[in-house]
């Protein structure tokens, strides 16, 4: 499919300035200027951007991190979802603080051969599906039936009324990394969400997310619901107020990293669109849902999700901003 390829070729403009402290000319340098691929990592980024400074750098530095508005970027969360979580009104260049320190290093440990290793990470530094499949599919990791498809054949003969898919269909479990940033001020437009300056105002959950794939299609709201429980209201998801783009439209513009709000017809294809406002308990609604910043529908297949949007560390991040009473 097409969706893997325009997930890779993600990327996010990013203007990056290195932290007053760490200057030691004047003039200080201007920022640099980099393309960073959405599925990959900031420190992947440190070849590209330690010989743009290296003039102005103290001597004897090694590592480098990153900040935005004053709150560290952490570093084993993929930049595309850092930037979901934290820019829910997309700024372009984004535009973040590198600074660095004297000492610290990590090491990976794989099962693979040291080849193997490097094509891998190599991979995920440039943005190369085709290496990335190639390598890892010596891992034999599983995947899951994909709904979608079967919707689209299903269609395409009109062999059926209904949605409702066979019963004999496999289960499968996706292991989910879900972020949450709950605010307690409504608002109409993405800006108007008050600032990120602290990872504790953020909730991670990390659960593997079993399809049961029984006699219905399993979607991105079975999947939130199994997720957070304790707050969806057992309602119809007729009862959701919707609006979105076009799935294959999402898909393309988020290559670009940018979301269209252009409503739709709905032409029976469980696509994406973004959920302007979905009620889950007496207190709380979630305002915006970000998966490799497409926001999509919640009647989606979720299998068509997890074989789509999976990161490279085969996890599925799920940015998700939820309204609370205060």
């Amino acid at each position: 499919m097409e969706a893997p390829k325009f997930v890779w070729e993600g990327a996010i403009p990013l203007q990056i300035h290195l932290h007053e402290s760490q200057v030691t000319t004047l003039p200080p340098p201007p920022p640099a200027l980099i393309l960073a691929p959405r599925i990959g990592y900031l420190p992947l980024l440190a070849p590209l951007i330690k010989p743009y400074f290296s003039s102005t750098l103290p001597p004897g530095v090694d590592t480098i991190w990153f900040d935005y508005n004053g709150l560290p970027l952490k570093w084993y969360i993929p930049t595309g979802v850092l930037f979901d979580l934290l820019c829910p009104e997309p700024e372009r260049p984004w535009n973040i603080t590198a600074a660095y320190i004297m000492n610290g290093n990590c090491k990976n440990v794989m099962n693979m051969s040291q080849s193997d290793q490097l094509e891998l990470w190599h991979s995920v530094m440039n943005g190369n599906l085709e290496a990335y499949q190639r390598v890892s599919s010596k891992l034999k990791l599983a995947t899951v039936d994909d709904e979608y498809a079967s919707l689209c054949l299903q269609k395409s003969q009109q062999s059926v009324i209904e949605t409702d898919l066979p019963a004999q269909a496999k289960t499968g479990r996706v292991p989910v990394r879900l972020y949450v940033l709950s605010v307690s001020k409504d608002f109409d437009d993405l800006d108007e969400i008050p600032r990120v300056d602290s990872w504790e105002k953020i909730s991670y959950i990390n659960r593997p997310v079993e399809i049961r794939k029984e006699d219905k299609c399993f979607t991105l709201h079975d999947a939130l619901k199994i997720l957070l429980p304790e707050l969806f209201l057992d309602e119809s998801l007729m009862n959701v107020k919707l609006g979105g783009v076009d799935l294959e439209d999402a898909v393309r513009n988020s290559n670009e990293d940018v979301t269209s709000d252009k409503v739709v017809e709905d032409q029976g294809q469980n696509a994406c669109k973004r959920p302007e406002a979905c009620r889950i308990s007496s207190s709380a609604e979630i305002k915006l849902i970000r998966i490799q910043g497409i926001e999509p529908k919640l009647e989606i297949p979720f299998s068509w999700v997890a074989n789509n949007l999976l990161n490279p560390d085969y996890f599925l991040h799920v940015c998700v901003c939820v309204k609370v009473a205060q």
